[in-house]
């Protein structure tokens, strides 16, 4: 199987000298092609740094990191932004929606930033895919919370990116649009291939990974074989917060 995804020996250190903190220490992570890979820790692991170095929204202090085999290093920051809008989709806890923006507009805009015109029917297409084809003229401000997720799923896999990341994509959800917009993103891989890594705090969004990667204090401590419970994902939170690993 592929990688869509490659760390290797990641580090990113902030600040120098009594207030050096290491927030990645030597990350090693595979994230094989057209699976899901939940990322979860105790608060402060380095969750978020992991999946912003990952995606090239922050330059590593040592290692590598390659997106469809594509190293992220060496790429100036034209070359950078131009391959998070072609090979990289991103959801968001807060939507990030464009509110001036229709659920159309916003789902084409990845396409328009990079100087493409969608083709024919391809944002409607995958409103559709979300559910939300009947809601393409209606900006964020008139739909749900849920509903604005689902076109910020919309919007991430439009280009159909090596990698969509999620950051907390149920964080700021009720119950039933949570499980709806993890039903999407399973349906992502399972229909289409796609490669999703979540940041999620959530063992219940957890479950629906096909592994789960453990950090602790920086480091890659545990990844599952395979996907995990939800009863199984907690007692492993515990057993890491109370320093069991």
């Amino acid at each position: 199987m592929t990688s869509a995804l490659e760390l290797r020996g990641v580090s990113r250190v902030f600040g120098a000298g009594d207030r050096r903190v290491t927030a990645l220490d030597h990350v090693d992570l595979s994230i094989p092609s057209g699976t899901c890979t939940a990322v979860m820790g105790p608060s402060g692991s380095g969750k978020s740094t992991l999946l912003q170095c990952a995606a090239g929204l922050d330059r590593v202090t040592g290692g590598v990191v390659e997106i469809g085999g594509v190293p992220l290093g060496g790429l100036s920051e034209r070359r950078l932004t131009q391959l998070r809008r072609t090979r990289v989709g991103f959801v968001f806890q807060a939507f990030n929606l464009v509110p001036a923006l229709t659920a159309a507009q916003n789902v084409a805009l990845p396409q328009r930033l990079a100087g493409r015109r969608p083709a024919p029917g391809e944002v409607t297409a995958m409103l559709a895919e979300v559910g939300l084809a009947d809601r393409a003229g209606h900006r964020p401000s008139e739909l749900s919370g849920g509903q604005q997720q689902r076109v910020a799923i919309a919007r991430a896999l439009v280009t159909r990116p090596a990698v969509l990341f999620a950051d907390e994509p149920t964080g700021a959800l009720d119950a039933a649009s949570g499980r709806e917009v993890l039903r999407l993103l399973r349906a992502a891989v399972d229909r289409h291939g796609q490669t999703v890594v979540m940041v999620t705090h959530d063992p219940f969004a957890a479950a629906h990974a096909d592994r789960v990667v453990f950090l602790r204090d920086g480091r890659v401590v545990s990844t599952s074989d395979g996907p995990l419970t939800a009863p199984e994902i907690a007692g492993a939170l515990v057993g890491a917060d109370r320093g069991a690993w």
